[in-house]
């Protein structure tokens, strides 16, 4: 019999780090469960004050940054993230990293080190590192004009799939299993319900490739960050709101989450809402950041109200479209885990 999951220590992958700014450049350590933890993409949220969240990764380098909240073309900042070590990151001044006495959080995925290669498997070189245990790989490519397939590296078909193009002023574009159609995004940068604006070239990515449209979101310089779903670390999935009655849906994941990003993909107007473990340690967890706004973070049961449990998460929430939803609407989701439900060697986690 197969064990239930293969990741029992989830924060080898993924990690959640808080930490206090200093305003001058500084080593931030992980304290991660699994021991060091090098990151590869690590996304950069002020707290209590109102600053853009920013991100960097290994594959583009030290000192590139994007704005998950704009459309703008990728910078370079000197005083951003400027090393990836073996314990955590090293940050300069950028109030968006090190802001001096506030409150931040690094959300953080592991890949391969740094280390890239050429994929040859799409129409469309690309270059790769890929964490195939975790499920995510960061994907670059140049290329333009008319449909393409490019390769991603996972051995296994992507459920998410978030792509920027990094020269240019676009939209981020957001490619997930359980929206309506082939075809249709979400706009990471935007709290836009789904639309179908033809970047996937109407073609589920496969366990080698992703395809894309000659749209200037995925052609030219482009990165794309991909997640494969593993059982009892990560779960890609959809729930529906039930009229905003403070009992909302159930949604298992098969484990204790660490992470969750929930967006309303039926109304427009309503943020991505992004909740963790280390900001929101008991019940009801309602302190939310967004992934497209640079607001601070707020804690509102009544937007963002999620209960962690064990196994998989319940909504709390009881307003229109953020977390909670009005009847019918669907909301999509992206979920990590702190523990499996049940260990390769059959232990529960335990709830709350």
């Amino acid at each position: 019999m197969a064990a239930y999951t293969t990741i029992d220590d989830p924060s080898a992958h993924f990690h959640t780090q808080l930490y206090t700014g200093t305003g001058s450049s500084r080593d931030v350590t992980n304290d991660a469960h699994a021991g060091n933890f090098k990151p590869d993409w690590v996304w950069f949220k002020t707290r209590n004050i109102v600053i853009r969240p920013q991100s960097f990764d290994s594959s583009r380098g030290v000192t590139k940054k994007l704005h998950q909240d704009k459309t703008g073309a990728e910078t370079t900042d000197t005083n951003g993230l400027t090393a990836f070590n073996t314990d955590g990151f090293t940050v300069g001044s950028n109030t968006g990293v090190n802001s001096d006495t506030h409150n931040q959080v690094a959300w953080q995925w592991k890949a391969n080190g740094g280390t890239t290669s050429t994929n040859t498997t799409g129409s469309l070189d690309s270059v790769v590192q890929a964490n195939t245990t975790g499920g995510f790989s960061i994907v670059t490519w140049t290329g333009a004009g008319g449909n393409r397939t490019v390769g991603h590296g996972l051995g296994a078909a992507p459920d998410v799939i978030i792509v920027k193009n990094r020269t240019a002023v676009t939209q981020w574009g957001v490619w997930h299993k359980d929206l309506g159609d082939t075809d249709n995004n979400l706009r990471l940068n935007s709290a836009v319900a789904e639309i179908d604006d033809a970047l996937w070239n109407d073609t589920v990515p496969t366990s080698s490739v992703f395809s894309i449209s000659g749209a200037t979101e995925v052609s030219n310089n482009s990165i794309g960050y991909c997640f494969a779903e593993k059982q009892g670390y990560s779960k890609f999935g959809k729930y529906f709101g039930n009229g905003l009655n403070g009992n909302g849906a159930f949604v298992y994941t098969g484990f204790k989450p660490a992470w969750i990003m929930v967006k309303n993909t039926s109304l427009a107007d309503y943020f991505w809402v992004m909740l963790d473990n280390k900001r929101n340690p008991t019940n009801v967890a309602a302190n939310g950041l967004s992934a497209n706004t640079n607001e601070a973070e707020a804690n509102t049961p009544t937007d963002f109200g999620i209960d962690f449990l064990s196994n998989g998460f319940k909504i709390r929430a009881v307003n229109t479209g953020y977390a909670g939803g009005s009847t019918g609407n669907t909301l999509i989701y992206l979920a990590f885990a702190e523990n499996p439900f049940v260990t390769s060697t059959g232990i529960p986690t335990t709830a709350r």
